[in-house]
């Protein structure tokens, strides 16, 4: 569990450091999330011992929304000001996700049933 966790971290530094370096447009742990993915990919599959962490992590996930809530507590008058754009914008991206992923659905589908 140990070496999971090392991992874990130490792909996420290695992201923030990326970033930091080239100042790259995106937030360190997402990079170090790529970078978890990839090694997925060049491994053929996920180890054991991160799924058993993995599994640990996402039993106890209701407390990572612990900080969350306890900023939205904090913001509610900067939320009370700002609830009209905050929705629009929310509506927005959730659409925008949906057609793009609708769009990568149908293209990938495309190209599976091309190589069948």
């Amino acid at each position: 569990m140990l070496n999971a966790f090392a991992i874990l971290l130490g792909l996420q530094l290695i992201g923030e450091i990326t970033v930091r370096a080239l100042h790259l447009p995106i937030p360190g742990p997402v990079l170090g999330m790529l970078l978890l993915f990839f090694l997925f990919i060049w491994h053929g599959h996920v180890p054991h011992f991160l799924q058993q962490t993995a599994q640990g992590l996402l039993q106890h996930l209701s407390l990572f929304f612990v900080p969350a809530g306890v900023g939205i507590m904090v913001h509610i008058g900067l939320l009370q000001q700002e609830w009209l754009s905050i929705t629009i914008t929310l509506l927005g991206s959730t659409w925008i996700t949906l057609l793009v992923t609708a769009w990568t659905l149908k293209t990938l589908l495309k190209i599976w049933e091309g190589k069948t």
